[in-house]
């Protein structure tokens, strides 16, 4: 059975929450109400490494409405142990948990909790809490800490260890006739999403809460909070129907969650908390990385030996470790190969995912250095990437599931036009205006997660479809109700689907770009199963029009199920079950990956970046005017919702190249540019043409939908492709991110 011309599975269908959302009938998780509502606002700590003596809120406490002041000394239970609350998204070693004790490992980490019966009363307390501190000297600066980096010994899920070294990398670098050495340096990143960490935790009484919150998995919220606070799953509901944004922020649990439950629990009433856009820049970041890459090639452009080093930051609580280098080891063939990761503790809360973590930073670094070598050898950048290109995975050489890299490079070159490209840097200007022309490689890994979904078709024609999933913005809903409405047949407008409630069926955390591949995998065997369930009802009534059929054998078309053999012979779904007199029929499924088949390839979503820059040559100010990302991600189930995806990574891409940096003063420990004024974002002043083009594939490896996933790869290999851009036109070469004025000036 295959979905037919003109259903909704491969349209480009408007959001099915479209309306809620720009009318305001969605409900974000600070904006469901409840009786008796209490806020909390969160009071920072004013170092970021030490102790704390002790804590005066008397000031506090007398403010008219303030209820509690929860600190360390006053919280309720908490687990001791630190196996007992890992969450699904954690790194290897001791996570934070809020309030648990006088210690002091971060920035503005949360000393204590003010609840009153306004938002108002309790941020005015908070303000008079006076936190007594014994500080320390924080360690906060990787560049000078990194020579005491370290291998991380306690990895995180997902994490790959570098491969062993392949040939003699040094010795056939020292040997080659063209070869350049480079370092690059990417900042602290920090989420900004639309919507703030908040939490709106509502006692229902003996022990059970039902929380509204910030989350990209509500069943990895509930479990965490459970371990935590030492409660029963089943007391503990969480529910996120709308997110707003997120990009890896929401992945961990907040401490807000905590914290609002903690005061739930203690005073018996619902309590929300919302963190401050500030307090936003405590809670996990995009590590600051530092990348040694060192190219070696014969005089004809092939790689002869390739040595990628990165150092990134972690906590002193945990090893968060991204998969920075290992993408360099999957992009090209060469014989020599050295691949190495080491991190530096430091006196910060622990980094979290970020749009495409590691690759983001680790791609930006190995197609800066190829662009190096291509000019160094003399070749068109492109011509350098179709020259190394690898048909087979390198190392293993395991066959791709699908791999059609060259067809973007070529797609993508012919629409921007990059044969008109003149070589030489600095030789295409518009007056004062300096005209560059840059491209880069993306590559992110395409993977489905175990994930379960329940359909439910009923006798009106309507198909409730249900999924702990949720949707962080990317068009999750619409794209399951998609799924669901092309394997029975029905129009979009007759499927609900449900998510962001930890009561429905499993769902992992919304991340990684596995979304689409592991629950609307599962979304379609449910409904594969209504279907199977239908067809046995026609045998058994066996006056149908179809006579014994078979599921290969029918298509599911308008409400109707035929043969496709002779489409004549049909009937409709709301016939067929009230002969059978089902009021409904019920489908279940858990998808597994099927890692038999998988195992023997390797699979992988590629794209190829081509830029545009002008650079004002006496100002050093750069305008990325025309950005051209060509994509090959299997099969589209939405192209509308999957070219906003890519859009919104090239925008961001663009931020990374040019504009985001945590700024820390090194003596406090502390993000000073902790604000929309000062941390600066790409605007709409920023950015100029946009065209994302998708490559078609057809991959039954990496799911039985032959999706890859669309969200993290948009970003991947952008802001190389720009600073490649600005080379040349400027015929300076910038390793460090972002790349302000004064560094195109060469003032920096």
């Amino acid at each position: 059975m295959t979905a037919q011309p003109g259903l909704p599975f491969g349209a480009p269908a408007a959001r099915v929450d479209a309306r809620a959302k720009v009318t305001g009938a969605a409900r974000y998780a600070a904006e469901h109400p409840a009786e008796g509502l209490l806020y909390g606002v969160v009071v920072p700590s004013p170092i970021a490494r030490g102790r704390i003596r002790s804590i005066d809120s008397r000031a506090a406490r007398a403010v008219p409405g303030v209820v509690e002041v929860l600190t360390h000394e006053n919280r309720p239970p908490m687990a001791r142990f630190d196996l007992l609350h890992k969450d699904m998204d954690a790194p290897g070693g001791s996570p934070f948990r809020p309030l648990h004790d006088a210690q002091i490992h971060s920035d503005a980490q949360p000393v204590a909790l003010v609840v009153a019966v306004s938002f108002e009363a309790a941020r005015h307390a908070a303000r008079l809490v006076e936190v007594h501190c014994t500080a320390e000297r924080p360690r906060s600066d990787m560049q000078r800490l990194a020579i005491e980096a370290r291998k991380p010994s306690r990895l995180k899920f997902g994490y790959q260890v570098p491969p062993k070294v392949r040939g003699e990398p040094e010795d056939a670098w020292d040997e080659a006739p063209v070869k350049i050495e480079a370092r690059y340096r990417s900042p602290a990143e920090f989420h900004n999403p639309i919507e703030m960490h908040a939490s709106t935790a509502i006692w229902e009484g003996e022990g059970q809460l039902t929380i509204y919150d910030k989350t990209q998995g509500a069943q990895n919220s509930r479990a965490y909070l459970a371990r935590v606070l030492k409660l029963r799953k089943r007391d503990v509901r969480v529910l996120c129907p709308f997110v707003g944004g997120a990009f890896g922020a929401g992945l961990r649990p907040g401490y807000q969650l905590v914290l609002a439950s903690m005061a739930a629990l203690k005073l018996r009433r619902a309590v929300r908390v919302v963190l401050t856009r500030q307090q936003m820049f405590s809670f996990g970041h995009r590590p600051e990385t530092l990348q040694t890459l060192k190219l070696a090639c014969d005089t004809e452009g092939r790689l002869r030996s390739v040595v990628h080093e990165a150092v990134s930051e972690t906590s002193r609580k945990e090893d968060y470790v991204e998969n920075i280098v290992s993408w360099t080891g999957l992009l090209y063939n060469t014989p020599n190969l050295r691949l190495a990761h080491r991190v530096v503790e430091l006196d910060r809360f622990t980094p979290t995912d970020m749009r495409a973590p590691g690759a983001a930073q680790g791609v930006y670094a190995l197609e800066s250095a190829m662009d190096e070598l291509a000019q160094a050898v003399g070749l068109d950048p492109l011509a350098l990437r179709l020259r190394n290109y690898a048909e087979t995975e390198p190392g293993s050489g395991k066959p791709f599931s699908s791999k059609a890299l060259r067809e973007c490079y070529a797609r993508g070159a012919q629409r921007f036009g990059w044969s008109r490209r003149e070589p030489e840097p600095r030789s295409m200007r518009d007056g004062r205006t300096l005209i560059g022309w840059g491209m880069a490689t993306g590559v992110w890994e395409a993977t489905q997660i175990h994930g379960a979904a329940r359909a439910v078709l009923r006798v009106d024609g309507t198909l409730e479809v249900g999924s702990a999933t949720t949707d962080i913005g990317t068009g999750t809903g619409t794209v399951m109700s998609q799924i669901a409405a092309a394997t029975l047949g029905l129009p979009l407008a007759k499927v609900d689907f449900s998510l962001g409630d930890s009561r429905l069926p499993m769902a992992p955390v919304q991340g990684g770009s596995f979304t689409v591949a592991s629950i609307g995998t599962a979304v379609q065997a449910a409904c594969l199963k209504i279907a199977a369930k239908l067809l046995l009802m026609a045998r058994a009534q066996g006056d149908t029009p179809l006579r014994q059929p078979r599921l290969k054998d029918v298509e599911f078309v308008n409400g109707l199920v035929r043969l496709r053999a002779d489409p004549s012979r049909s009937i409709s779904l709301r016939e067929l079950m009230q002969r059978a007199g089902a009021a409904e029929i019920e489908g279940k499924s858990l998808a597994l990956p099927n890692l038999m088949k998988q195992r023997k390839y390797a699979r992988a979503t590629h794209s190829a970046v081509f830029a545009e820059v002008r650079v004002d040559e006496d100002l050093g100010l750069v305008h990325v005017t025309r950005v051209v990302s060509t994509v090959a991600a299997g099969r589209i189930v939405n192209p509308r919702t999957a070219t906003s995806q890519i859009e919104g990574g090239v925008v961001w891409g663009i931020g990374m190249a040019l504009h985001e940096e945590g700024l820390v003063d090194h003596r406090l420990g502390r993000v000073m540019n902790h604000n929309l004024a000062e941390y600066h974002l790409a605007a709409n002043a920023d950015v100029g043409e946009i065209e994302v083009i998708f490559v078609d594939e057809r991959d039954e490896v990496v799911n039985p939908l032959g999706v890859k996933g669309v969200g993290e790869i948009g970003i991947v290999g952008v802001a190389a492709a720009v600073g490649n851009a600005i080379f040349h036109a400027t015929g300076r070469r910038v390793h460090s991110l972002p790349i302000t004025l004064d560094k195109v000036l060469g003032l920096d």
